[in-house]
């Protein structure tokens, strides 16, 4: 991220009005390696083709903020590693990690892991490590810290099916577990921004807050959440593409200033659930506009969103949730196009 980009995201966070709408996205592996021509394999097994990769989509969209920006990450399988997960990478397909509880009782085994020598996490601090120099050579800098979200690594460990039972039939245990996974994700956090002094943003991306009503939010979200973002950090981004209306009353409360939501609600809808504290990030439907539709549908749905949003200011668009497969060149060029009309 450039230093004006950077400076225009907090200015979003603040509420500035400006000029023109920003447009950002979150990009990975979903996204990434097949736009730039690239096996799953090479994307993660190659530093210098995963840096060129990253670097071709900045140079292509220097008009587009993207977040967090030359994304250090093996897929879902980063943070399970640590704790001893099995990781499968196949070829053409997304990493997976395969559970490590099967019973609530085994959790009471689990030792914290310890990010600085602990599963793949490592590996990604040290590319951290190799492509700051080159990232600033391009006038950019590394500016979040990242992971997933204590209940979205809970859901690794156990299964989602499984974790969701145990929220009713098993709570102590399941806080214990998030107590280990909370405490791990502040040392992993505090490890990156000790490395790299750059960083000044915090991101957690956590599906399966939205898959929980706003009683067990509070209970099993909000507390563990709120732990994590009281970190000294300017930029307080959160994602969860999956149903917020329950959990983004509380997100202001949790500390969360920047959110990355689904398409499942309006812009208006989560302005007014939000409240002003908190920013969003979207909400062009990403499968069915995104990746599926043309330039012109795209265009359409970007001129239909700015017309029926009632706010303009603490708003920077995107789609709801990351950049999907398949998305084309044109297709974001046109939502760039249809920003800046």
């Amino acid at each position: 991220m450039t230093q004006p980009q950077w400076m225009e995201l907090l200015a979003v966070i603040r509420g500035e009005k400006l000029p023109e709408l920003p447009v950002g996205f979150i990009i990975d592996c979903p996204w990434l390696p097949g736009w730039a021509g690239l096996s799953m394999t090479d994307y993660f097994a190659s530093e210098t083709l995963w840096f060129e990769a990253n670097r071709k989509a900045i140079e292509t969209f220097p008009e587009i903020t993207f977040l967090p920006g030359f994304w250090s990450e093996f897929g879902m399988c980063t943070e399970p590693s640590a704790f001893g997960s099995k990781c499968s990478f196949p070829a053409k397909e997304f990493p997976y990690a395969e559970k490590i509880i099967t019973a609530p009782a085994q959790i009471n085994d689990l030792k914290r892991p310890d990010p600085a020598r602990d599963g793949l996490l490592p590996f990604m601090l040290h590319r951290l490590l190799w492509t700051r120099p080159r990232l600033e050579d391009l006038g950019h800098q590394i500016r979040f810290s990242v992971s997933r979200g204590p209940l979205n690594i809970a859901s690794f460990l156990m299964g989602t099916t499984e974790l969701l039972l145990a929220l009713k039939t098993d709570p102590e245990p399941v806080h214990h577990l998030l107590r280990i996974v909370t405490d791990f994700l502040k040392q992993w956090h505090a490890l990156q921004r000790e490395t790299i002094p750059t960083i000044d943003g915090l991101l957690l991306l956590d599906d399966i807050v939205g898959f929980i009503g706003a009683e067990d939010f509070r209970e099993f979200g909000q507390p563990y959440l709120k732990e994590l973002y009281a970190a000294e950090v300017s930029v307080k981004f959160f994602h969860n593409d999956a149903p917020c209306a329950a959990s983004l009353p509380y997100y202001g409360d949790v500390g969360i200033n920047l959110y990355n939501p689904g398409s499942q609600l309006s812009l208006n809808e989560m302005q007014a659930l939000a409240g002003p504290q908190v920013a969003l990030l979207g909400n062009i439907p990403p499968r069915d506009v995104l990746a599926a539709g043309t330039p012109a549908a795209v265009r359409a749905a970007v001129r239909k969103l700015r017309a029926e949003t009632k706010s303009s200011t603490r708003w920077m668009l995107s789609c709801g949730g990351g950049m999907p497969p398949d998305v084309s060149t044109a297709n974001i060029r046109a939502c760039l196009e249809a920003a800046r009309e």
